[in-house]
């Protein structure tokens, strides 16, 4: 498979798509539908029905992304290509909040729709039938789309089986994808604008509390420790993490395994956490002074936690280095949960607020200390 538009190391820069970012705009919708569907069950059993919906969703901005990095998409056709899988995604953010009841089905054929889509728009490129395209239009479109048909049960193992045949194509194709040519700064560019979409859920999740609370001193306080957690979050991605992630594809060896490992997985894991900080913050901005169950801090300490566990993997994939101050603020988070599920609200989100400025500033001592040593003089 070859790429039609600007190969690695070609001039000049693929630059993101006017129609692409307006395809985000559907992404944008589908993210607030999968927070709606953990908000009303947020126990193990709705973490699974969440995250289950949540992958083809994600699967098919994946998919579109891909297929606009590895050609020219600026032309009608790939334009009008784009907003019919965005049309698809829509109806499959329609379909989310009865997903489990009477809008499977529409959900799967929204899916189907769109994984039909992008096969058509790279058909010419050959041997997209045997990779992760056509896998998505002979397996998991079809597994969805049957699921959509049948009882909760069922439904609920088709779909999760569909969305584990999305996840392990590239690493079954790893070898095909192995000639696909992905342009080194747009690929990190758009999962970053991904990641953005997923933090301004955490906004919504904070305004859409507090605009109908009587906005005390309390409350205030708790948007500003809220807001200071999606800010801190955002921190730790765009200040410390993009350019690290970008340099690891342009110098990489083999882009095919830094887009699988960092991009399409890690940002999944990235973008989930968000979504349950998201959540959380729904539970705990609106009344600060009451306590918590333990699902509501479970999604947002386990969503703090998974996140900043995740710059872990990252790291350890892009660099073969540990992020030791990343994964020990996780455990720090992670091992908090049980004592912050008889505090108050209030001191649950200060406590979370504290930390994350409290790793930020020690990564940014990091940074100026390495930045520092590398402009020493030599002796």
């Amino acid at each position: 498979m070859s790429s039609t538009g600007e190969a690695e190391g070609g001039p000049g820069e693929k630059r993101v798509t006017w129609a692409e970012l307006y395809f985000d705009l559907v992404f944008v919708f589908a993210i607030t539908q999968v927070s709606g569907l953990l908000h009303h069950q947020h126990d193990a059993t709705g973490l699974i029905r969440a995250l289950v919906v949540f992958v083809p969703v994600y699967w098919c901005w994946v998919g579109t992304t891909v297929q606009a990095n590895i050609r020219d998409v600026d032309n009608l056709r790939d334009r009008l290509g784009i907003l019919l899988v965005g049309l698809a995604g829509l109806f499959m953010a329609l379909a989310i909040p009865g997903a489990y009841g009477r809008r499977g089905l529409l959900l799967g054929a929204a899916y189907w729709l769109a994984r039909v889509v992008l096969l058509l728009l790279l058909v010419r490129l050959p041997g997209v039938w045997r990779g992760p395209y056509g896998a998505g239009v002979l397996v998991s479109g079809p597994l969805l789309l049957v699921g959509g048909l049948l009882s909760d049960g069922p439904r609920l193992a088709l779909w999760a089986a569909a969305a584990l045949c999305d996840l392990a194509a590239p690493l079954v194709f790893r070898r095909r994808l192995a000639a696909v040519a992905y342009h080194p700064a747009h690929m990190p560019e758009r999962f970053g604008l991904f990641l953005l979409v997923a933090l301004g859920e955490s906004i919504v999740g904070i305004g859409a509390s507090a605009a109908g609370a009587r906005l005390d001193a309390a409350e205030l306080t708790a948007v500003a420790a809220a807001f200071t957690i999606s800010a801190g979050l955002w921190w730790q991605y765009f200040v410390f993490a993009a350019d690290a992630m970008r340099h690891a594809v342009e110098v990489a060896d083999s882009r095919r395994d830094v887009v699988r490992r960092i991009f399409q997985y890690g940002h999944l894991a990235l973008a989930a956490g968000v979504i349950g900080v998201a959540v959380g913050f729904e539970e705990t901005v609106a009344d600060p002074r009451q306590a918590l169950g333990a699902g509501s801090v479970a999604l947002l300490y386990g969503g703090c936690g998974l996140y900043l566990l995740t710059f872990g993997y990252t790291r350890w994939m892009m660099f073969r280095q540990v992020s030791t101050t990343r994964i020990a603020a996780a455990v720090v988070v992670l091992g908090l949960l049980p004592v912050m599920v008889r505090l108050s609200a209030l001191v649950v989100l200060v406590a979370l607020a504290g930390l994350l400025v409290v790793l930020n500033a020690l990564e940014h001592l990091r940074v100026v200390r390495a930045t520092a040593a590398a402009a020493a003089p030599v002796d």
